[in-house]
């Protein structure tokens, strides 16, 4: 520091004393940075948000504790198929927590094991059974369904549960002859003794050939509903006949037997 009448002699003084952010390899806060350009100092990423009372970034979020993963989403890597089921608005919330318990892997689908264990729950279903309803209410060469088709296949199956019940007028837990032809009808089939005997003996567990469970009776039924409906694409001026080629006839008979 000067004092007059000392002309240019100036008295030694000591140092100033080092800012706090110059101890321990600190860095000053946001803001006070000293000089600009590519070589001004960053603060480093083990302090990103300063001194305390200084936060040039905002402060993350952190899901909560209660998330199902564990606090954290799961991430989505690339290329993989992870999505959120999307449900017309109005869906019935039973039908989508039905889906969204089957989906395990949160793919947006459900295959045939999926289906098979949501839907066994209270009643039990074959594998064939539910290749078969994928084959019906799923995509054209697909093996598993999505939300779309999972609403339309819960709605069938409530219907023919709700015929099943009604026409097993017994409660035995199975239809015989007479009581299939007129749960058949119910739904809209008009299956001819014939037609409906080859059924019985084809789906009755105990070998008799005169009555059939539950499980059976969807099975069958799909069947049924599934011919019914590739006949009709043949049948295009719906007299109950049709031209067909060999090939066509094949491949409309073939997925329900090999399923």
């Amino acid at each position: 520091m000067s004092h007059p009448g000392d002309g240019y002699h100036t008295k030694p003084t000591a140092p100033p004393a080092p800012q706090p952010w110059q101890q321990q390899g600190n860095f000053p806060p946001h803001g006070s940075f000293h000089g600009s350009g590519p070589y001004a100092h960053p603060p480093p990423s083990s302090v990103p948000y300063g001194p305390p009372g200084s936060a040039p970034w905002p402060a993350p979020s952190y899901p909560s504790s209660t998330h199902p993963y564990g606090g954290y989403p799961p991430q989505q890597p690339y290329g993989s198929t992870f999505m959120k089921a999307s449900f017309p608005p109005g869906t019935d919330p039973e039908i989508v927590s039905t889906f969204q318990a089957a989906d395990r892997d949160g793919s947006g689908l459900i295959d045939e094991y999926e289906l098979q264990r949501t839907l066994s729950v209270t009643q039990p279903f074959s594998l064939r059974t539910v290749r078969l309803m994928i084959h019906l209410f799923g995509s054209k060469d697909s093996k598993r369904i999505g939300p779309t088709e999972f609403i339309a296949l819960w709605k069938a199956l409530k219907e023919w549960k709700s015929v099943f019940e009604r026409f097993d007028r017994d409660r035995s837990g199975s239809v015989d002859r007479n009581e299939m032809r007129e749960a058949l009808m119910s739904l809209g089939y008009a299956i001819s003794p014939p037609i409906l005997d080859c059924l019985l003996q084809k789906y009755d567990r105990t070998g008799q050939g005169k009555a059939m469970d539950y499980d059976s009776f969807i099975e069958s039924g799909l069947i049924i509903r599934g011919l019914t409906e590739r006949f009709k694409q043949q049948d295009v001026h719906l007299r109950g006949s049709a031209t067909l080629d060999y090939q066509t006839f094949m491949l409309m008979v073939l997925p329900f037997i090999v399923a």
